[in-house]
C-alpha cells in the first residue's frame, strides 16, 4: 500500500520514524512518501527502502512558534501547504496519515478528504486544552484518529469522535534508545565532558521558546555555579535538530559551564540529576527516563493574550505538561509565564536535588505516569491497526 506521512516538528519526525517501522514490519512492500526528518529517512534508510528516504520537505523549513512568528512566515506555509496539496494528487496514496502539526494539517486533512483520499491522524490535535471547534474538522475531515493517551479516551468518547489507542509511542522510543543502556563514563566520553555532576537545560526546539527559555537558564546557571557547593556542575543545552550551534553561543556566550550537545537528548537527560524543561513532549520524556524536573513555559505577550482571551487555552485543564495530565496530579512543577524567573526555577532544582523526601515523590510519580501509558509496542500496535483499517475496504 502507499502512505504519505506528514509530521511538521521534531516530535513528529520521531513518532514518524517509529510508525514507519511498524508499517514496514507489518507491511514490507509499503510504498512511503513523507514530510518529515532526519529520523524518517533513517527508519526508511535501515528498512531496506533507501529510494523512499528523502523527505519531500524538511519539517525544518516550516518550524514557527507562536502567532508571531506564525505571520512573519505565512507566505512560506501557504506555499507549503499548496505543494502539499499538489505532491498528494500527484502521487495518489491510499491513505494520508497526519502526524500531530495541526496548523498545517488540518488543510490537508480537509483537502485529502475532499479529495477521497483516506485520512488517519495519529496523534489527537489537542483540542482538549484549546480550540475545541477543531473536534468538527476531525468529525468530518478525518477517517480514524489515533490517539495517544489514556484522558483522551473519555474525551473524545463524549464527542463520538471514533479513534483507536494503542498506548503511548515514547515508550517505545524511550525504553528502545541506546541512550538508556549507555554508561555515564561512555556519555561524557563521547561529548568531551568534564567528569562531574550535570543539569540538563531542555530550552525547546524553536527559535521563540529557545530566545524566551535559554537566557533564563543562563542565568539561573551563572547563580547556581557560584554557589560552592554546585561549582562542579556541567548544565547540558540540548541542541535542537532544528537549530544551529550559533543560535545557542550567542546565548551562552562565556559560560564554560554551559555546553551545547546535539543529537542525543535522552543521554542528557539520563545522565543528569535534574532538568529545567520547556513544556513539551520533553517533559514526558524526562518522566520515562526518570529524570526529575521543573517545567518553565512563556511566549510573547501577544500570544498570551490571544491564548486567553481568544483561544481559551488552559481554561478547561489543570496543567500544561503531559506527565501531570496523565495522572491528573501536580507530579512536578510548572512555572509558567511571570514565574519563569531565574530565582524560581533554581530554587526547583535545587530542591530536586537536595531534598530526598521530594525527589523520591516525583520519582514514585513518575512510576504512576509511566503505569497509565502502558507497555511497549505501541508503535507497532498503531501500524497493524491502521492497515487492519485499510483492509476493510
Amino acid at each position: 500500500m502507499r502512505y504519505y506521512i506528514i509530521a511538521g516538528e521534531a516530535s513528529g519526525d520521531l513518532h514518524g520514524s517509529n510508525l514507519i517501522k511498524g508499517l514496514l514490519g507489518q507491511d514490507p512492500q509499503a510504498q512511503i512518501r513523507f514530510w518529515g526528518g532526519d529520523l524518517m529517512s533513517k527508519a526508511l534508510a535501515e528498512g531496506g527502502h533507501p529510494k523512499q528516504a528523502t523527505p519531500v520537505r524538511h519539517y525544518k523549513e516550516g518550524a514557527v512558534m507562536g502567532i508571531t512568528d506564525v505571520l512573519a512566515k505565512a507566505g512560506k506555509l501557504l506555499r507549503n501547504v499548496k505543494d502539499c496539496k499538489e505532491d498528494i494528487l500527484r502521487w495518489k496514496p491510499d491513505v494520508v496519515v497526519l502526524i500531530d502539526y495541526p496548523g498545517f494539517n488540518f488543510k490537508i486533512a480537509e483537502f485529502a478528504h475532499k479529495q477521497g483520499f483516506k485520512v488517519y491522524y495519529y496523534i489527537a490535535p489537542k483540542t482538549w486544552a484549546s480550540r475545541e471547534g477543531r473536534n468538527r474538522k476531525l468529525k468530518s475531515f478525518v477517517d480514524r484518529l489515533f490517539i495517544v493517551f489514556p484522558f483522551e479516551i473519555p474525551y473524545f468518547s463524549q464527542r463520538d469522535i471514533p479513534f483507536i489507542y494503542k498506548g503511548n509511542p515514547l515508550v517505545d522510543a524511550v525504553d528502545f534508545s541506546p541512550a538508556m543502556s549507555q554508561s555515564k563514563e561512555d556519555f561524557v566520553k563521547a561529548h568531551g565532558l568534564n567528569e562531574g555532576r550535570f543539569i540538563a537545560i531542555l530550552p525547546g526546539s524553536r527559535k521563540g521558546e529557545i530566545s524566551r527559555t535559554l537566557p533564563m537558564a543562563a542565568k539561573m546557571a551563572r547563580e547556581m555555579h557560584e554557589d560552592p557547593r554546585y561549582n562542579d556542575v556541567t548544565f547540558l543545552v540540548a541542541g535542537a535538530p532544528s537549530r544551529t550551534e550559533q543560535e545557542y553561543a550567542a546565548l551562552t556566550e562565556g559560560l564554560g559551564y554551559m555546553k551545547v550537545i546535539f543529537g542525543d537528548t535522552y543521554g542528557i537527560l539520563r545522565h543528569s540529576e535534574a532538568a529545567v524543561i520547556n513544556s513539551g513532549t520533553a517533559s514526558l520524556e524526562a518522566a520515562l527516563i526518570g529524570t526529575p524536573q521543573v517545567v518553565v513555559w512563556s511566549t510573547t505577550p501577544l500570544t498570551a493574550f490571544i491564548g486567553k482571551h481568544v483561544l481559551k487555552v488552559l481554561d478547561h485543564i489543570k496543567y500544561i505538561s503531559l506527565g501531570n495530565l496523565i495522572v491528573d496530579r501536580l507530579v512536578f512543577r510548572e512555572l509558567i509565564q511571570d514565574e519563569m524567573t531565574p530565582e524560581k526555577v533554581g530554587a526547583e532544582i535545587r530542591r530536586l536535588i537536595e531534598d530526598e523526601p521530594y525527589r523520591s515523590a516525583m520519582i514514585q510519580g513518575y512510576a504512576d505516569i509511566r503505569e497509565s501509558l502502558g507497555g511497549t509496542g505501541a508503535s507497532q500496535a498503531v501500524a497493524k491497526a491502521m492497515i487492519e483499517e485499510l483492509q476493510k475496504n
